[in-house]
C-alpha cells in the first residue's frame, strides 16, 4: 500500500512539473510575441546584441537597470532626446533580446565591453554614456575600462559604491546553482500581474509609474527563465564587481554628470552618488529633491538638462 502511495506522489509531483513547464514555455512566447525587439539585433563578436537607435546627432548610449530592457528608457525619455542626439539603446546580456554572455553571470566589465564594441559597430566610436541603476555601474565600468570610447558619462541613480545590507532572499534563492533553476520555472508560470505591478509600484515610490509603462515595458521578457536567471546571478556577483572598480574612479578624465533622488531607498544617495561625486574628478553631483529610483520617468527635466551639460562640457554641442 506504501510503495503505491509513493508511486501516486510521484505521479503527481511529475505532473506537477510538466505542467509547470510548459506554462512557463508558454508564458515566455506570450511575452516575446507580445513584446518582440525594437530594433536590430546586432552581432558582436558572433554575439547577439538588441539596440535601438533613434534621432540624429552626438552619439548618445542609454544602458538599463536591473530586470529591464530597452523599453524603458523607449517608453518617453529617448523620444525627447531623438531631436538633438543619435540616441542608442541596448538591452544588457541576459535581458530583453540580448542572450546571455555566459552561464556564471557577466560581470559589469564584460557587459561594458560587448556594449562598447555594439556602439562602435553602430558608428559611436565617442558616444556620451548614461546608465541607470544596475546599468550604472556598466557605465563606471565602461568609463573606467574603455576610456577611448567615450566622450561623457552620465550615472544616473547607479550603483557606485560597497554596501552592507545583505542579497534579498529572492536574489540568494534565483542565483543559487540548484535552487535556482528549481524555482525560477514556477516563478515564470504563475507570477501574476497583480505581483508585477506591485514590484514597479515599489521601484517607483514615492513616485508612481507614468500612464501606460507597465503596460509598455514588457515585465514578461525579463520573468522569461533565462533572464530571471541572469538578473539573478549579476545581482548576487555585484558587490564583489563595486570593490573592484571602485578604486579606479579617480582615473575617470570625461565630464561626468551625477544624477540621485534623496528619497531613492533602493540605491541611497548618501551610500553611493555623494561618495562617487568626490572620487571622480570634476564631477557633477545633482540631488533631486523628493525623487525615488527612477529619475528618467520622474525627473525628465533635470536628465534632459544633465545629459545636455554633458554634451556641452564635452564639446559636442
Amino acid at each position: 500500500m506504501a510503495s503505491k502511495t509513493l508511486i501516486f506522489i510521484a505521479f503527481v509531483v511529475a505532473l506537477g512539473v510538466a505542467w509547470t513547464f510548459h506554462r512557463a514555455r508558454q508564458q515566455e512566447h506570450n511575452a516575446q510575441q507580445s513584446y518582440p525587439p525594437e530594433g536590430e539585433v546586432l552581432s558582436v563578436d558572433g554575439h547577439p546584441v538588441h539596440a535601438v537607435v533613434l534621432g540624429s546627432g552626438p552619439d548618445l548610449v542609454l544602458i538599463h537597470g536591473s530586470s529591464g530592457n530597452t523599453r524603458d528608457f523607449t517608453h518617453s525619455l529617448a523620444g525627447q532626446l531623438s531631436d538633438r542626439y543619435r540616441v542608442i539603446i541596448f538591452d544588457r546580456p541576459g535581458l530583453g533580446y540580448t542572450p546571455r554572455i555566459n552561464s556564471t553571470g557577466a560581470t559589469i566589465q564584460q557587459q561594458a565591453s560587448l556594449l562598447s564594441k555594439a556602439a562602435r559597430q553602430l558608428g559611436a566610436t565617442r558616444p556620451i554614456v548614461l546608465g541607470q541603476s544596475y546599468g550604472g555601474a556598466v557605465a563606471l565600468a565602461w568609463a573606467v575600462h574603455e576610456p577611448d570610447n567615450i566622450a561623457a558619462l552620465i550615472v544616473l541613480a547607479g550603483v557606485s559604491q560597497p554596501w552592507t545590507t545583505p542579497l534579498s532572499n529572492f536574489y540568494r534563492v534565483t542565483s543559487h546553482p540548484i535552487l535556482g533553476p528549481a524555482v525560477i520555472p514556477f516563478l515564470t508560470a504563475y507570477v501574476d500581474d497583480a505581483r508585477v505591478s506591485r514590484e514597479i509600484a515599489a521601484i517607483f515610490n514615492p513616485q508612481s509609474a507614468p500612464a501606460g509603462y507597465i503596460d509598455y515595458v514588457g515585465a514578461g521578457l525579463t520573468l522569461r527563465r533565462s533572464s530571471l536567471r541572469a538578473n539573478a546571478v549579476q545581482r548576487h556577483n555585484l558587490l564583489n564587481e563595486i570593490k573592484s572598480l571602485q578604486p579606479h574612479y579617480p582615473e575617470i578624465t570625461v565630464p561626468t554628470e551625477i544624477l540621485h533622488g534623496d528619497a531613492d531607498t533602493t540605491v541611497g544617495l548618501e551610500i553611493h552618488a555623494r561618495p562617487l561625486s568626490q572620487t571622480v574628478p570634476g564631477s557633477v553631483l545633482t540631488v533631486l529633491p523628493g525623487i525615488g529610483h527612477m529619475p528618467q520617468h520622474t525627473a525628465q527635466p533635470q536628465v534632459l538638462a544633465a545629459i545636455d551639460r554633458a554634451a556641452v562640457r564635452a564639446g559636442l554641442h
